[in-house]
């Protein structure tokens, strides 16, 4: 179990790392100037890749997740309402890598409608987020 364990933790931090990052390249794609297509182009080509491995990388870090809940069974069982409000919190996260791959979509388009200090907010999501997650996991308070 504790390999499981450990690689579900590593995979968490991966994908967490680029759901930090995407939105902040978002924030760049905001403040480009429309004559400087080769800097849009550049950012656009960075946030697909990172997208891309996002998206790679959520696949084990749910997967062992799963594993860790359904296999071995952590979270069941009276005094485990901690792990409702922690699949609530993975649902969110799942929703909000949705909500980027949308908006890089729009992006590409140039559709997007948002300032560079929207994104800025935007882009605190997923700190508060594992914040939480991770107390929840750690401290277990219900």
């Amino acid at each position: 179990m504790l390999w499981i364990k450990s690689l579900h933790i590593v995979f968490i931090a991966s994908w967490f790392a680029g759901l930090f990052y995407l939105p902040r390249i978002f924030v760049n794609l905001a403040m480009v100037p429309a004559e400087s297509v080769a800097e849009r182009d550049r950012l656009l080509l960075m946030a697909r890749k990172l997208l891309r491995f996002m998206t790679i990388i959520a696949i084990p870090a749910i997967g062992f997740g799963l594993w860790l809940w359904i296999v071995y069974g952590i979270g069941w069982g009276p005094g485990n309402a901690w792990m409702h409000a922690k699949l609530t919190l993975v649902a969110v996260v799942m929703g909000y890598h949705h909500a980027c791959a949308v908006m890089l979509k729009k992006f590409v388009r140039g559709e997007q409608r948002h300032s560079h200090v929207w994104y800025r907010w935007f882009n605190e999501a997923p700190v508060v987020l594992m914040l939480v997650i991770v107390c929840l996991v750690v401290l277990k308070p219900f």
